[in-house]
């Protein structure tokens, strides 16, 4: 009986979610943040060395990079609208730098974590890009 609960103890370490395993996984997600210069570039480094993490963020980067697109082609439209469709896009644009700015954290972090609101849309919607 001793064997089995002397094996059970390793298991509850195992129940949180492990931290990326190398360095170069976590700078290739970490890269991805970083304009869309480092996201080709991370695209590059991860075709050399394809890991769970790094596609997880390559796939959040490319949904916010086409959401920060969407963005702009709004703020064209809401910009006919004197004072309140500029406060709008003013909104818009700082809740992307937000996504952004808590996707890159956890990208440092080694987290395999979704930005808040769209990025389960982006898993879902990208889930075989970049694997």
């Amino acid at each position: 009986n001793q064997t089995p609960t002397s094996a059970q103890s390793p298991q509850p370490a195992a129940s949180t979610p492990p931290p990326a395993t190398g360095g170069e996984d976590k700078t290739i997600a970490i890269v991805a943040y970083l304009t869309l210069i480092g996201f080709i570039v991370a695209i590059i480094l991860h075709m050399n060395k394809k890991t769970k993490l790094a596609a997880y963020h390559l796939r959040q980067m490319l949904g916010l990079i086409l959401t920060g697109v969407a963005v702009m082609i709004c703020g064209l439209v809401l910009h006919i609208i004197p004072f309140l469709g500029q406060l709008c896009h003013l909104a818009l644009i700082v809740a992307m730098i937000v996504l952004w700015v808590l996707g890159l954290m956890a990208a440092v972090n080694g987290q395999m974590k979704p930005v808040p609101v769209v990025g389960e849309l982006f898993q879902k919607w990208f889930g075989t890009a970049f694997d």
